[in-house]
């Protein structure tokens, strides 16, 4: 029995990976199960039989590609030495996870935007956005320590702040300004020592 779940799951998993390229692409509202299908290898039968609807389909495939991210951003920031060696892998770290796959993460926040409308997007969109939340945190926390001080603010204020960064970043970056990483990468410095007491 066990080993059905798993050849269903790795299945969920193989039409996600082919499915959000499509997703990314065309967005929330200019797909249905029947677009995806037609952007991939896959049947329209086929993807209706692992996902009941493109909702279901959409969620799973943000949040495999968001937990990804944070593994692979974390796993780049854990050996800093200094608060300024950690700004610095931060910064790094997201501005190559936006200059990788822009349009993965405007597709974030068109699901996010859409969970406003949408309700059976608000809990995943929810469990996300926590989970990057925290890494965030852990961040700013390791900062901190680094820097022998404390945070001025909460884990949702430093989340909003970073986050917003890091959607202006991404809309100048869709738009061609050839200065957006670069600006971003320095905000996310800048930003850190201003979140310490």
């Amino acid at each position: 029995m066990r080993r059905r779940v798993d050849k269903f799951e790795d299945r969920r998993r193989e039409l996600a990976d082919a499915a959000l390229l499509a997703l990314a692409d065309l967005g929330y509202a200019r797909t249905s199960l029947r677009t995806i299908a037609e952007h991939t290898k896959f049947s329209h039968g086929l993807l209706h039989y692992y996902f009941a609807d493109k909702v279901e389909l959409i969620t799973y495939c943000v949040r495999r590609y968001k937990e990804a991210c944070v593994q692979r951003y974390e796993g780049g920031v854990g050996a800093a030495d200094t608060p300024e060696d950690l700004a610095a892998a931060c910064a790094d770290g997201l501005a190559a996870a936006l200059e990788e796959a822009p349009l993965m993460h405007r597709l974030w926040y068109d699901l996010r935007t859409q969970s406003m409308f949408e309700e059976a997007f608000r809990a995943d969109v929810a469990e996300i956005d926590e989970g990057l939340q925290d890494m965030i945190w852990r961040n700013v926390s390791a900062y901190a320590e680094l820097a022998g001080a404390s945070p001025n603010c909460s884990p949702s204020e430093a989340y909003a702040l970073f986050d917003g960064l890091f959607q202006q970043a991404l809309l100048r970056h869709l738009s061609d300004t050839a200065e957006a990483l670069d600006d971003f990468r320095r905000g996310v410095r800048d930003l850190f020592p201003r979140l310490l007491r």
